[in-house]
């Protein structure tokens, strides 16, 4: 598991233990990730928290590989 899914799953889990995390992580994602994990998202960068039901499902379509940012040092660019 990749240090960035391991993170995702680490706020799930979190979400799923805290009611009061979770509907701040939905209401305002980038307050939440601060507070809870010390995680500063730049201001260009836009986070969208959802919750599935059991009659809504959330399908998330990736970055195309060939189009991912590459910054100066060659690193892709994540968050």
């Amino acid at each position: 598991m990749s240090s960035n899914e391991a993170l995702k799953a680490q706020i799930i889990q979190k979400a799923w233990e805290d009611e009061a995390f979770k509907q701040q992580l939905l209401s305002n994602p980038k307050a939440a990730l601060k507070q809870a994990f010390n995680i500063t998202i730049p201001d260009d960068i836009k986070v969208n928290a959802v919750e599935e039901t059991s009659t809504e499902f959330v399908l998330v379509i990736p970055t195309n590989p060939a189009k991912v940012l590459v910054m100066a040092n060659g690193a892709e660019s994540m968050w």
